[in-house]
């Protein structure tokens, strides 16, 4: 039974794996076409219905950790995956104005090198038991430069929708109301923008930390 078990669980994940990786591959082909075919202004447009099925997927590996079936952290796992679902749903989906922003291509593209990289990696592992070499050092490298280039795009995003999140008052409920509650998303958008400060150094030292274990790890076998 435990070894059923365990068979089922490789191939739910090696289909998990290799389905997100091939939104992710959509994601960045679109995104590199428009850009060289319309431009910057036509990127989101472009890869709007893959990044959200990409992006929202991730939150089954939220499910994951939480029931053992990976190893992953939640502490490591909510925080990066929360941030994105905001900037895909609650900034880019929800205020059109920030779609057309130059920043918009520098997001897609910094955010689907490193999934195209991390799902070929676990999918690699799950259904085969181990990775290239090459590929281990990318999955663990290649955040040097994508992980800044994505958080800057990221915080860039919400800054350029404050305007219109507080124009729009889009989902702030005033007072008075039967619930005597009221939510301003404007201030949720700048408490977002504040948890950049402290969380991202936080992330990037322990994927700096992640990537000596690794590599190293490696080296030895």
């Amino acid at each position: 039974m435990a070894a059923f078990l365990s068979l089922l669980r490789r191939l739910y994940l090696v289909v998990y794996n290799w389905t997100v990786f091939v939104g992710w591959c959509q994601v960045l082909y679109l995104a590199v076409k428009t850009l060289k075919d319309s431009g910057h202004e036509n990127v989101y447009s472009a890869v709007e219905k893959p990044l959200q099925f990409a992006q929202t997927a991730a939150v089954l590996e939220i499910l994951h950790g939480l029931v053992g079936l990976v190893r992953s952290p939640i502490t490591a796992t909510l925080p990066q995956i929360s941030s994105r679902l905001y900037v895909t749903w609650g900034i880019l989906w929800s205020f059109p104005q920030t779609q057309t922003h130059i920043i918009v291509s520098s997001l897609v593209i910094s955010w689907s090198i490193t999934e195209i990289i991390r799902y070929s990696f676990f999918g690699l592992k799950e259904a085969v038991g181990h990775t290239p070499s090459w590929l281990l050092w990318l999955r663990y490298s290649t955040f040097l430069l994508l992980y800044p280039t994505g958080i800057t795009s990221e915080v860039g995003l919400i800054y350029i929708a404050l305007p219109y999140i507080k124009g729009s008052e889009l989902y702030s409920i005033r007072m008075p109301n039967k619930w005597n509650f009221s939510f301003d998303y404007f201030y949720t958008a700048l408490l977002v923008l504040g948890l950049y400060v402290p969380g991202s150094p936080h992330m990037y030292t322990y994927m700096l930390s992640q990537r000596k274990k690794a590599l190293s790890k490696a080296k030895k076998e």
